[in-house]
């Protein structure tokens, strides 16, 4: 049997504990450093399928007072498709009036998650 170990910092709080994930033939066996079961759940996802919110801003048409709207995905997404989600927000443009929790793309990058609104415009 193969053994792994990684080193991470968890990064579900601010305390960002140092965590050690030991990996048997990809499977992981062990979590240690965290001091919450959030710290053992992100570990253990991390090292096996990682996740992201994505986070970033898009053209607003029609609102006398902002250019643009905060937006984020509803969920997080695979890490590997960070980048086609940011591909295929560049050409989006939202239709003011928005309000917090509007759908602005739906179904980003095929990963059945929606990318939504966080600001009014």
């Amino acid at each position: 049997m193969a053994q792994e170990t990684r080193e991470l910092i968890c990064i579900n709080c601010p305390m960002g504990c140092p965590l050690t994930v030991t990996l048997e033939d990809g499977v992981v066996t062990s979590v240690s450093g965290n001091t919450c079961p959030r710290g053992d759940a992100y570990g253990r996802k991390e090292v096996t399928n990682p996740t992201r919110i994505v986070t970033t801003t898009v053209p607003v048409d029609g609102s006398a007072t902002e250019r643009m709207v905060s937006v984020k995905t509803a969920l997080d997404i695979p890490k590997g498709k960070i980048f086609d989600v940011v591909r295929e927000l560049s050409g989006v443009r939202a239709q003011a009036p928005v309000e917090i929790g509007d759908v602005v793309l739906a179904n980003v990058a095929g990963t059945g998650v929606d990318v939504i609104a966080t600001k009014r415009a």
